[in-house]
């Protein structure tokens, strides 16, 4: 479900039980894109989005999307690491990071449960893989 779904704080209290898992989509804008190259990083952490909201629908809560992180910038990095600190303290067991940026790794955002993205440049999501991986999560498998 997406966090504009939400239409009133008792919708929230009597699903939360059942929501446990956020999905945060980070577009990782530096701020130096045109339009198009911003474009195109926001489709890019899409693809990996979407396969997990169609498989997990009613146990995800999908947040707004956190756009600028340059995550090769310690300053900007520690400020998403902050931010999903205080998203899992409020209210969710598993936070997941969905990205279309390459090379993202659990040292990348230690509070995330799990990175979703590429590994490397161009590469597409697996649909498969990527359920496997958030089943492996709340089964509490760590690779």
């Amino acid at each position: 479900m997406k966090f504009s779904e939400f239409n009133k704080e008792e919708e929230w209290a009597d699903l939360a039980p059942y929501l446990d898992t956020c999905l945060l989509p980070v577009t990782g804008l530096t701020g130096e894109e045109t339009p198009p190259e911003a474009a195109d990083k926001a489709a890019e952490a899409g693809k990996w989005l979407q396969p997990l909201e169609l498989a997990f629908r009613g146990r995800t809560v999908t947040l707004p999307a956190y756009h600028y992180a340059d995550v090769s910038d310690e300053g900007e990095r520690e400020r998403l690491v902050r931010y999903c600190e205080r998203v899992k303290r409020s209210a969710y067991r598993y936070l997941i990071v969905v990205t279309g940026e390459a090379g993202w790794t659990a040292q990348t955002i230690p509070p995330a449960d799990l990175i979703a993205g590429p590994a490397e440049a161009g590469e597409e999501p697996d649909p498969e893989a990527l359920k496997r991986a958030v089943a492996a999560l709340w089964k509490g498998i760590r690779d």
